[in-house]
């Protein structure tokens, strides 16, 4: 036996759904039927809160065909509505569909819509097989009637536990993905239901049985409500202005692109920095995903909300690439990943060494994305809350706050295919944008010694310039 993976289309793999598409390209070639009073309010209904009878019902009217359309000339009209779709498949949908292929799964496109219409569009995702309503065909021509059944509900049930049969597909080993109530006894049938995008009906089913719920345009494991991520949700709340222990100034942001992908690459100098660029990050009105050392994900219910938000953990003593390849996944898809190269805030006399030393992350995923690296320098953030404290400093009343700077550089992309030079071509990108002062050697005084080192410290001060960057140990 083998193991499948079936996709449901609108609104699972595309964005929103195909009809309006479809259409508008069977009108433009004077074969569609004409447009009926409303159609755009019940598609703007079916676009927010997903399936339902009346959306339905008018579906069906859209979704013939009148007797007599050449089967060419649909054709024909079907590659140019797949040349447009292709922009509206979601951005995680083909590294899921590659990601079941190389695991050896048949994958399948099981949907509502007409075969003659999404082939073209199946073709080009590379699905093995499709299971759709199919328009009867007498010769080069179509009859005008459906050739059995709409594959809706019950019916495309029917069908695609026809097809797994007559494939020899196991069921159990297999995955479903739908975003529709009326899909739900088709996933429950799989051993691996994932509920896409959910309408409220499914929404509450697939988390009364504890189905996995996705988003396929973001990152596994992050959520949405209402149609935004929490991110989205807390940005009118993430305002520097706002921030009661440190004056914030940022600088550059019109250099994070509106869209793509984008490594942010910042100097660690404070606990703080990660609220600092998080700033930087809501004022540029993107979401992104922060690299981050497994400790901070270790902790009850932050962690839970940071994997939610699209965290990234990090556990350095696996040596695993599991979260490069995560990491890789997002930025392919268009988000922006965020992380301090240096892994670890310096301690001692490292942390006032002009030259700041980086791990390879940052560089492997610039070589393995091509995507731009985007500096961001801050100072200052060790005035609210130094290595040696466990938590921030809070300024009394009527005392002047510490001045925070970040400071975002002009993106560039990595040019060296050595590790090594490429991750200094990024620490050299963040130093140049510190201010004069940082670029220069400094005698630090036992005092400022003292606050880079963690709480109860026992290492020995003479070693930490030599300690490997990142690690803490």
């Amino acid at each position: 036996m083998t193991a499948a993976a079936i996709f449901d289309l609108d609104r699972t793999i595309l964005k929103a759904s195909s009809a309006p598409v479809i259409q508008r390209h069977l009108k433009d070639a004077g074969l569609a039927n004409r447009a009926f009073p409303g159609e755009r309010l019940f598609q703007s209904a079916f676009e927010l809160f997903g399936e339902s009878a009346l959306s339905m019902r008018v579906a069906r009217t859209q979704s013939g065909c009148k007797p007599g359309w050449r089967v060419d000339e649909v054709a024909a009209v079907a590659e140019k509505i797949a040349d447009e779709l292709m922009d509206h498949v979601l951005p995680f949908v083909r590294p899921l569909i590659k990601s079941h292929r190389d695991a050896g799964r048949t994958v399948v496109l099981a949907t509502a819509s007409n075969l003659a219409t999404i082939e073209a569009l199946a073709n080009r995702l590379e699905f093995d097989h499709v299971v759709a309503t199919k328009w009867e065909i007498d010769g080069d021509v179509y009859t005008g009637a459906i050739d059995g059944v709409r594959l809706h509900a019950g019916e495309k049930k029917a069908a695609v536990l026809a097809w797994a049969e007559a494939n020899d597909v196991d069921l159990a080993e297999s995955y479903a993905y739908s975003d529709s109530r009326s899909d739900a006894d088709l996933l429950a049938q799989f051993g691996h239901p994932v509920a896409v995008n959910p309408d409220p009906a499914l929404l509450a089913l697939a988390t009364l049985r504890r189905w996995p719920i996705r988003f396929l345009d973001k990152p596994e494991g992050v959520m949405k409500l209402a149609g935004r991520e929490m991110q989205g949700w807390l940005r009118p709340f993430g305002n520097e202005r706002l921030d009661a222990l440190a004056t914030i100034r940022i600088e550059g942001v019109e250099n994070i692109p509106a869209t793509g992908g984008a490594i942010l690459v910042f100097n660690h100098r404070s606990y703080y920095d990660s609220t600092a660029v998080a700033y930087v990050i809501a004022k540029s009105g993107r979401d992104a995903r922060f690299l981050g050392k497994k400790e901070v994900f270790d902790v009850p219910l932050f962690g839970t909300i940071a994997t939610s938000m699209g965290g990234i953990r990090v556990d350095r003593g696996t040596g695993s690439n599991e979260p490069l390849e995560r990491a890789a996944a997002a930025l392919r898809g268009g988000d922006v990943i965020a992380m301090a190269p240096q892994g670890t805030i310096p301690r001692g006399p490292a942390f006032f060494d002009p030259e700041l030393k980086g791990r390879w992350g940052a560089a492997r995923l610039a070589q393995m994305t091509g995507v731009p690296v985007i500096p961001v320098a801050l100072w200052g953030t060790e005035k609210v809350w130094p290595r040696s404290s466990q938590i921030p400093r809070v300024v009394a009343p009527g005392r002047t706050k510490p001045v925070v700077t970040a400071t975002v550089g002009t993106p560039f992309r990595v040019t060296s295919d050595d590790l090594d030079v490429a991750t200094k071509q990024i620490m050299d990108a963040i130093v140049e944008l510190l201010p004069a002062e940082a670029r220069q050697p400094y005698t630090p005084t036992e005092a400022e010694l003292r606050a880079t080192y963690p709480s109860g410290y026992r290492g020995d001060p003479s070693k930490e310039a030599d300690r490997r960057p990142g690690s803490d140990t």
